[in-house]
């Protein structure tokens, strides 16, 4: 299929974005695979309570990840795949996004640290919301959208098998008692940071991209050519991770940890569609300015085969919903098979998101897809309290998926109309 979508291209590109595909693919797998060991464990050892307090402070370090990132994924993604033969730029690229990271980091830390002293919801466990906080800085040292504009996904794929692998050993060594829960966040923020470190090294030696300051008219133009994926990457935020935040609010972190293991469930099937979507992200860039009808063609074909992918996926989810929450869980847990029948539905529309949102920014459409966040986010804002407030979890899910089909709705209307006038 991969194949089909790209035949008209040339047998070197072919390689190299099948190459890339395969090493996303095989990080995917690792991204399932390991935590299938260290989930189920860790729901059975720290219980659902814990798992959902873990839960609740990841979402809300979630803010600050997307804070430090400011859409650099795309927006510095595309900027590297276009200079990507021009050593010069790729310098000034490079440190001008590294050091507005490492300021967005600076602003972070001091806001989460307001949080935690303000409010109790957060300072009865504040510990595990600062060591929480290490995966942002793990992220701030992790280049991912260098390599992905480069296309040299291999890379990102060894050091996050690495990170991962050291990570699930950690976790059966020291985590052995419910007490332990707060060693998760510590072990999970160490990989991250290793990660980012190892992968800066990698950018000096075999690449030879180092450090320099830039100057502050530099440092701005980098900072409005992300600002509206920035606030676009707020508002999915806004929609997805402070829904968990509201539910987490109004109920109880068990409420949360059954919701939190349905979600991780319907996530990690749906990023089976993640390494088609990130690998065909920068050739898309390419295509786009080398040939218009070639870009909509294979948009047409990317879209049908995600579409009977994600049917198919739904199906066989909703068959075998029981073993699967039986393996993750060790029990016949009908809350959570309960919620996760529901959930599955959200894989059908689950892969468009990404596609139709990184058309639109290919295109040059920014406005129209920040037009699309605000009327996702008022809309979500309008019905998601008052669903979780008299449903719970099972209003949440259902108005999630209602908001999400809205979203998809519009992001395809304004991609469609762009299309058409090209």
């Amino acid at each position: 299929m991969i194949k089909k979508i790209i035949n008209q291209s040339k047998s070197k590109e072919n390689k190299q974005l099948l190459s890339n595909f395969f090493s996303l693919s095989i990080l995917q797998g690792a991204n399932y695979l390991l935590p299938l060991l260290t989930f189920p464990y860790l729901v059975r050892v720290i219980g659902v309570e814990y798992f959902g307090l873990l839960a609740f402070a990841t979402a809300t370090v979630t803010y600050f990840q997307i804070i430090t990132d400011y859409g650099f994924n795309l927006s510095a993604t595309k900027e590297i795949s276009i200079h990507r033969d021009n050593k010069e730029k790729l310098i000034e690229i490079f440190s001008s996004v590294m050091t507005i990271k490492f300021l967005l980091m600076f602003i972070s830390f001091f806001l989460l640290s307001i949080m935690i002293f303000v409010f109790e919801k957060f300072n009865k466990e504040a510990l595990v919301y600062f060591f929480t906080f290490g995966t942002v800085i793990g992220q701030v040292l992790f280049p991912l959208w260098f390599f992905q504009g480069i296309e040299k996904m291999k890379y990102i794929t060894y050091l996050n098998i690495i990170s991962k692998a050291i990570f699930t050993i950690s976790i059966f060594i020291f985590i052995k008692e419910e007490s332990d829960y707060y060693l998760v966040p510590i072990l999970t923020s160490i990989g991250f940071i290793l990660v980012g470190v190892y992968s800066l090294i990698i950018l000096k030696k075999e690449f030879n991209i180092t450090f320099r300051f830039q100057s502050s008219i530099t440092i701005k133009y980098y900072l409005t050519e992300g600002w509206h994926i920035f606030l676009s990457r707020i508002y999915v935020n806004l929609y997805t991770t402070t829904n968990l935040i509201l539910l987490g609010l109004f109920t109880n972190n068990t409420i949360v940890g059954y919701y939190s293991i349905a979600e991780k469930i319907v996530f990690a099937i749906g990023g089976l569609f993640e390494p088609a979507t990130q690998t065909l992200y920068p050739y898309l860039v390419r295509k786009s300015r080398e040939s218009i009808h070639q870009f909509k063609k294979m948009l047409i074909n990317i879209a049908s085969i995600y579409l009977i992918i994600s049917f198919s996926l739904t199906f066989i989810s909703e068959y075998f919903k029981e073993e699967i929450v039986h393996l993750i869980t060790g029990e016949y847990n009908p809350e959570v098979i309960s919620l996760l029948a529901i959930f599955l539905i959200r894989l059908v529309t689950y892969p468009f998101g990404g596609l139709f949102s990184n058309s639109l920014i290919i295109m040059n459409k920014k406005k129209d897809f920040l037009k699309v966040m605000n009327y996702t986010v008022l809309i979500n804002f309008l019905i998601i309290p008052v669903s979780i407030y008299f449903w719970s979890e099972n209003g949440l899910i259902i108005s999630f998926i209602f908001v999400h089909i809205i979203h998809v709705s519009l992001l395809f209307y304004f991609m469609q109309r762009k299309t058409n006038e090209l």
